[in-house]
C-alpha cells in the first residue's frame, strides 16, 4: 500500500511503517490480555479490536484471522523461550534449562495453552522446529548416530507434546516435575551423542 498523502498531508513510508508496527503491537497486546481472561476459542476479533483501540476493519489490514495473529505471537514467544533456555543449556545445565522453559510456560499458561492445544498447534510446532534448527548444534559430534536435523525435530516435537500434556493437567504436576521429565526424556538423551 503506497500512500503519498495521509489525511491530505504528505506522508513517508517510515511514518506508515511505524504506525503499522504500533497497531500490530496493540493487537498482540490485546490478544495476550484477553488470553489471561478466557480461552482462545472464546475470543472474538471484535473483542481484540476493541481491546486494542483499533477498528474491526483495521484488524483485517494486519491479519487475515485471529489464528494468524496468534501465529505472530507464537513466533515471538518461541524466540523468547529459546533466548532464555539456550544460554543455560550451552552452560551444560540441562535441568536448569528445562526448569527455565517450564517456569516461562507456566507464567504464560493461558497463552501457551492456546498455542499448543488450539488451532495454532501445527504452526507452533513448525515455527519451533524452524527456529530451533537455526541454532548452531554446539558440541554434537559429527559422527553421532542421530542426524542433527532429526535431533531438532525429535526434541521440539517431544517438548511440545509434553508441554501440551502438562498444560491440560497443570494442577496435577509442578513445573519442577515437568522440568525433570523434559530433562530425562528429551534433553539429556538428545545431547548425548551415543
Amino acid at each position: 500500500m503506497d500512500h503519498k498523502f495521509l489525511h491530505g498531508v504528505p506522508s513517508t513510508a517510515p511514518v506508515l511503517d511505524a504506525r503499522m508496527v504500533r497497531t500490530r503491537a496493540a493487537l498482540r497486546d490485546a490478544l495476550l490480555a484477553l488470553l489471561d481472561e478466557k480461552s482462545f476459542d472464546d475470543i472474538s476479533i471484535r473483542e481484540i479490536a476493541a481491546r486494542s483501540g483499533t477498528g474491526y476493519a483495521t484488524f483485517f489490514r494486519h491479519y487475515e484471522t485471529k489464528s494468524a495473529l496468534l501465529n505472530d505471537i507464537a513466533a515471538a514467544e518461541i524466540a523468547a523461550l529459546i533466548g532464555l533456555c539456550m544460554p543455560i543449556l550451552w552452560g551444560a545445565d540441562s535441568r536448569a534449562a528445562a526448569r527455565t522453559l517450564c517456569d516461562y510456560v507456566e507464567s504464560r499458561s493461558m497463552l501457551w495453552s492456546a498455542l499448543l492445544t488450539g488451532g495454532a498447534a501445527g504452526t507452533m510446532r513448525g515455527e519451533f522446529i524452524r527456529q530451533a534448527g537455526l541454532i548452531p548444534p554446539g558440541d554434537v559430534k559429527p559422527d553421532s548416530w542421530l542426524p542433527a536435523d532429526l535431533r531438532v525435530v525429535y526434541g521440539v516435537s517431544a517438548t511440545v507434546e509434553i508441554l501440551a500434556w502438562w498444560l491440560s493437567r497443570r494442577d496435577t504436576y509442578s513445573s519442577e516435575q515437568i522440568a525433570e521429565i523434559l530433562d530425562r526424556l528429551v534433553i539429556t538423551p538428545s545431547l548425548t551423542p551415543d
